[in-house]
C-alpha cells in the first residue's frame, strides 16, 4: 500500500508542504524542465538580471532552476564555479517569489585531504566525519556554515523559502569522495545523510525537501544501497547522461523502478541530471517519450558555461567547434523548441 504523501519532516513548514503538494500534482500534469545555473550565467554572458539561455531560446524560463553551493563549507564568498553566494541567494529567492522551483546541489571539498569533491585518493572519508571520527568536528563546522547560509534564504516577509536539496549525489559511482566501492560502506553513506538532515533540522531548517540520488544503476537493489530511510527523504532521483546507443533502454528501465519505489513510498521522483546524445531528436522524441511513461517531477540538464560550450546542453543556434573541449557541437535549438512545445513538458509559464 502506498504511504501518505507528505514531506518526510514532521515539522515541515507550510511552505515546504505546499511545495511538496504542488510537485505531486504537477507530476500528474507532465514533467518540469530544469536547468542548472540557468539564472546565473550562460553562453557568453554573466550576471545579467532576468536573463536565461533557455528564455533566450524559447521565450520562457525553465520551471526548475538549479544552483550549486560547492565551497560554502569553506566560508568563501564564491562557489567552486566562481559564482557569488550572495547572487545565488538573491536569484533563488527571486525565482521562488515568481513561482519557480529551486533545487540546490553541493559539490563540497574532501574533508580528509582538502582536495575537491573528485578527490578519491583516500578511503574511509565518510567514516572520518561521522561521530567519533577524526574529521567530525571539522565537518560539523562545514554543516554550520551551510545551515547559516540556508537560514538567509528568506522571502520579503522573512519566511524561509522552500527548496529541494540534493547533497552527496551520484553516490553509486566511485568518482566523488562520498561514493561507493572501496571508499565508503553503504551504512556509512546512509549515516552521513541522517547526520546531515538531523543537524539541519536542529537549526530550524524545516523548509527543505531532500532528494536522494544515484548515478546510473542497473537494478532496484543497487539503487537502494545507502538509502538513509523514508523519514529523511522526500524525492528519489537519478542522474544519467547519454553515453551510447543503449541509453534510452537503460534509462527506461531505471525510471521504472525509481518511480515505482517513489510511488509506493509516497515520494517524488526526478531525473535530476541528464545530457544529450547524437540524435537530432534527442529532446523532442527520445527523451520525452521515455519520461512520459512515468510520473517524473522534473528533468534537469547541466549548465551552459560562460567559458566554453558544454556538450550536454541545448544551444542557442550554435553550430560550431566546441571551445576548449575539442569535438563538435551541433545546433539543438530546433529539437529543443519542439521539446518545449510538447504537451507533456512543463516550463515556467506552464506551472503558474
Amino acid at each position: 500500500m502506498a504511504q501518505e504523501k507528505r514531506p518526510a519532516d514532521p515539522k515541515a513548514t507550510k511552505e515546504a508542504v505546499a511545495l511538496f503538494d504542488r510537485l505531486m500534482k504537477l507530476q500528474d500534469k507532465g514533467v518540469m524542465y530544469g536547468h542548472q545555473d540557468d539564472l546565473m550565467y550562460g553562453y557568453e554572458w554573466w550576471y545579467e538580471e532576468g536573463r536565461s539561455d533557455i528564455k533566450d531560446m524559447v521565450g520562457d524560463y525553465p520551471a526548475v532552476a538549479g544552483f550549486e553551493l560547492g565551497h560554502i563549507e569553506l566560508g568563501h564568498e564564491r562557489s567552486l564555479d566562481f559564482v557569488s553566494f550572495q547572487e545565488i541567494r538573491e536569484r533563488a529567492v527571486w525565482f521562488h517569489s515568481i513561482g519557480g522551483v529551486v533545487t540546490i546541489s553541493w559539490h563540497l571539498d574532501n574533508p580528509m585531504t582538502g582536495g575537491t569533491s573528485w578527490d578519491v585518493s583516500n578511503s574511509g572519508v565518510i567514516k572520518s566525519i561521522l561521530k567519533g571520527g577524526e574529521n567530525h568536528k571539522l565537518y560539523m563546522q562545514w554543516l554550520k556554515r551551510l545551515a547559516d547560509y540556508f537560514l538567509t534564504f528568506r522571502d520579503e516577509d522573512g519566511r524561509l523559502i522552500p527548496f529541494i536539496f540534493r547533497p552527496y549525489h551520484e553516490h553509486s559511482g566511485a568518482f566523488f569522495w562520498w561514493g561507493k566501492g572501496n571508499l565508503n560502506t553503504n551504512e556509512e553513506y546512509a549515516e552521513l545523510w541522517r547526520m546531515t538532515v538531523k543537524y539541519l533540522r536542529s537549526r530550524g531548517l524545516h523548509n527543505i525537501l531532500y532528494a536522494y540520488n544515484t548515478d546510473r544503476v542497473t537494478s532496484w537493489e543497487e539503487y537502494m544501497e545507502g538509502y538513509p530511510g523514508d523519514e529523511y527523504i522526500d524525492m528519489l532521483s537519478l542522474d544519467m547522461y547519454d553515453r551510447g546507443s543503449t541509453y534510452f533502454k537503460e534509462l527506461d528501465y531505471a525510471l521504472s523502478f525509481v518511480t515505482f519505489t517513489a510511488q509506493t513510498k509516497g515520494k517524488l521522483a526526478a531525473l535530476s541530471e541528464c545530457g544529450e546524445g547524437a540524435s537530432d531528436t534527442w529532446y523532442s522524441v527520445e527523451l520525452i517519450n521515455t519520461l512520459k511513461k512515468y510520473k517524473v517531477s522534473y528533468v534537469l540538464t547541466w549548465r551552459n558555461t560562460y567559458r566554453y560550450l558544454d556538450e550536454l546542453l541545448p544551444k542557442l543556434g550554435v553550430d560550431a567547434p566546441k571551445q576548449g573541449r575539442g569535438g563538435y557541437v551541433r545546433d539543438r535549438s530546433k529539437d529543443f523548441k519542439a521539446f518545449y512545445d510538447h504537451p507533456h513538458t512543463l516550463f515556467y509559464k506552464d506551472i503558474q
